[in-house]
């Protein structure tokens, strides 16, 4: 089943907000053999919502449409199809007493421009939105043989309800026997190029069921294998040969098995192993601790950070040394290693990663520039450095060092085995 996604909101056209509800429509839709065939990003303009509409379901039968749905004059997807779809403008009672009770959990009142929410064109079906008070409407014509729904366009709002509600009630109306198998590779110490050349054996010998996309991030690479086809069983058969055969060719490289982020596999080898750990961060300013915290269940493994930025707080929470850094400057593989020994002392963890560096856009010295940075992990067994130079902007930067100090561990942690 092809779908068409379009996203509407100025603040989209601007780049104010980021249309992230199409790619997560298209994550939930694959696993059911349903494919995005088109994503249109238009303006809160009844001409452009029309128009794309029209052109929405001259390619796909089933047509999902994101935002425009708030309370502010602004917002006029609502009224716009309802002159699409016919019908006329009327209070929905259910609709009206959801939108109370979200309000209610809240603990905000409901005020008149809330409350119309509830006004919805009668050629729709509602679908009560649990989570936020724009309801989501479902269209239909040709005799429902084709399927518009309306979304809101707040991304959680989307994500939520598109998984309870409007995709069940899609794929009982459309019902398909394409199957989609995923599985994924974190590859990490290889280069794009490197792996494909790698890996150019196998893929020249797959199946026409299988495919193999590369998806590059700094300092990794995952591989998404896909099959396509009707028979369960032998798409799983291929797919697991296949993930054999690229876990065989480019051992040594793998992070892990599986769509997770390299917090995700940091937290899991720390519950594996059932080890704890600690950071010290300058130049990351905290990012580590942020990228492992974020993960549920974190806290049974993860005891602690100090954000050392000033040579002050390095000096008196993490013992570095002063002659350390009179001689080697704080951005040096010896100060980080200190860093990294002295958060684990003071934390009394078993491992800890330490950062120092400068991330920019100012800041270089005569041997330091921008992007430079020193990375510590310390292990029960081992202690490693590196000094690493990152291009890009301060955020990246960041987020490479970030990452960088996680595989360094992670590596380090396999090396202690």
């Amino acid at each position: 089943m092809k779908v068409s996604i379009i996203a509407i909101g100025d603040e989209l056209l601007i780049g104010q907000v980021i249309d992230t509800n199409s790619g997560e429509i298209a994550r939930q839709i694959g696993p059911h053999g349903w494919e995005v065939n088109d994503v249109q990003v238009i303006a809160d303009n009844a001409t452009e919502i029309r128009r794309a509409v029209d052109r929405a379901f001259q390619l796909s039968d089933v047509v999902l449409t994101t935002g425009g749905l708030g309370p502010t004059k602004d917002d006029i997807t609502k009224l716009t199809m309802c002159d699409i779809f016919g019908g006329e403008m009327r209070l929905d009672p259910a609709t009206l007493e959801s939108v109370k009770e979200v309000v209610g959990r809240r603990g905000i009142s409901l005020n008149s421009l809330t409350a119309d929410q509830a006004i919805v064109p009668t050629s729709c079906r509602v679908i009560q939105n649990r989570v936020g008070t724009a309801p989501i409407m479902w269209f239909e014509r040709d005799g429902g043989k084709k399927v518009l729904v309306s979304m809101p366009g707040v991304p959680f709002e989307t994500r939520q309800m598109f998984a309870e509600a409007v995709l069940p009630m899609l794929l009982d109306r459309f019902p398909s026997k394409e199957v989609v198998l995923h599985t994924n590779t974190i590859v990490a110490g290889m280069t794009e190029s490197e792996v494909a050349i790698a890996l150019a054996p196998i893929e020249d010998a797959f199946p026409p069921e299988l495919h193999l996309a590369y998806l590059p991030k700094p300092a990794l690479i995952r591989l998404r294998l896909d099959a396509h086809g009707t028979d369960r069983d032998k798409l799983q058969s291929l797919i697991d040969e296949a993930t054999s055969k690229i876990r065989q060719r480019l051992a040594g490289h793998i992070l892990s098995t599986g769509d997770r982020t390299i917090g995700e596999i940091t937290l899991d080898t720390f519950r594996e192993l059932g080890l704890t750990l600690a950071t010290a961060e300058s130049c990351t300013g905290g990012n580590i601790a942020h990228t492992i915290t974020a993960i549920p269940g974190s806290s049974e493994y993860f005891k602690g950070s100090v954000v050392a930025y000033s040579n002050e707080v390095k000096r008196n929470l993490l013992e570095v040394k002063a002659e350390t850094l009179d001689s080697f400057g704080a951005v040096s593989e010896q100060v980080a290693l200190q860093m990294a020994e002295g958060v684990a002392k003071a934390i009394s963890s078993d491992c800890a990663i330490a950062t120092s560096g400068i991330a920019g856009p100012g800041g270089a010295v005569a041997g330091k520039p921008v992007g430079t940075v020193c990375i510590a992990v310390k292990t029960p067994k081992t202690t490693t450095t590196v000094t690493r130079h990152f291009p890009g902007s301060r955020d990246r930067v960041i987020d490479r060092a970030t990452t960088e100090g996680l595989i360094m561990l992670l590596l380090a942690l396999r090396q202690d085995r």
